[in-house]
């Protein structure tokens, strides 16, 4: 018994190295092939890895003529500075509530959006109905916040018209920070649904048809066919765009709130990520603005982490 221990252990190494020397022999055969993956492995490791590096200056006092290593480390006096400052709880519920409003009301849209498409049985007008809703996602954000303040103006803005014509007096929605959220939120709905739906229309295309004809033999009606048939084939792609989508959760659409913002509003649009740009950029704060912006990455990972795992426990689904 030992002896054959001994041999299974001395043989270990040995295949390790065989397959290792394949690997290489593969590698050099096809090294071509290889020699393509040098440009977006470059990409990654100097735009992605080679910032990490400057993460320290969260933990320093930067100064930019001292340089990174030159600076003074103070330890988590920045992250103490975010935790005690009034502002802490503001930032953090604004952020919070948008992004867990976004994901309750906005994630289902899509599919809701694709499985319309799927059960339409004009398919000329179906495709009329997808080009309609992928419009404005390619429209520009400017743009976009720039009809929400058309529309919504309180003297000339349609909404309003419509509202004093039904005895109403007009509303002031871009400047009313109890409407922020509800606007900026709707808005994304109707400028992103028809690009997420791809995805979910693309699933569907590959749900066995003949699941289908079962159903219908069976004597399931339509709604029966979409919950036992299309939206099983899809929760895959939804379990994992919806880890996806937590992945990001503090990362609210940076650009479109900053245009939205102003002083009148600012109690609800006042977001991390605005804040950052503000304090960090514009007054020059780096080093506590890095220290924010690591306590939100950090925030992402943990949610992304767990979700991962639960998606892994109960759906059988997840990212690794």
């Amino acid at each position: 018994m030992e002896s054959v221990q001994a041999k299974a252990a001395a043989a270990a190494p040995v295949s390790r190295k065989r397959q290792g020397s394949g690997l290489l022999r593969r590698m050099a055969k096809r090294y071509d092939l290889y020699l393509m993956l040098l440009l977006p492995i470059a990409w990654y490791l100097i735009f992605n890895y080679g910032p990490l590096y400057g993460l320290q200056i969260a933990f320093k006092n930067f100064n930019p003529g001292k340089g990174i290593a030159g600076s003074e480390w103070i330890g988590f006096e920045h992250f103490q500075r975010f935790f005690e400052s009034y502002y802490f709880k503001r930032l953090l519920w604004n952020t919070l509530s948008i992004n867990l409003f976004s994901l309750l009301i906005a994630f289902p849209v899509p599919i809701l959006l694709a499985l319309i498409v799927n059960e339409l049985r004009s398919k000329s007008f179906g495709k009329w109905l997808q080009n309609i809703t992928f419009i404005p996602h390619f429209m520009s954000v400017v743009v976009i916040v720039g009809i929400l303040s058309v529309f919504l103006s309180p003297s000339t803005g349609p909404v309003n018209k419509l509202i004093e014509w039904l005895g109403g007096e007009p509303v002031r929605f871009m400047e009313s920070a109890g409407w922020f959220k509800t606007i900026f939120i709707s808005s994304n709905i109707w400028q992103n649904m028809g690009w997420q739906s791809i995805i979910y229309i693309a699933a569907l295309s590959g749900v066995n048809p003949q699941l289908y004809e079962a159903a219908k033999m069976d004597g399931a009606s339509r709604l029966r066919r979409i919950w036992h048939v299309s939206l099983p084939g899809i929760v895959p792609v939804i379990v994992i765009l919806l880890i996806l989508d937590i992945g990001h959760f503090m990362d609210v659409g940076f650009e479109k709130i900053l245009l939205m913002q102003n002083n009148l509003n600012l109690e609800t649009s006042d977001v991390i990520s605005t804040f950052v740009y503000t304090t960090g950029i514009l007054k020059g704060e780096y080093s506590y603005t890095a220290a924010i912006g690591l306590f939100n990455s950090l925030i992402n990972l943990t949610l992304l982490l767990l979700v991962n795992r639960f998606a892994r426990k109960t759906a059988e689904t997840s990212l690794w």
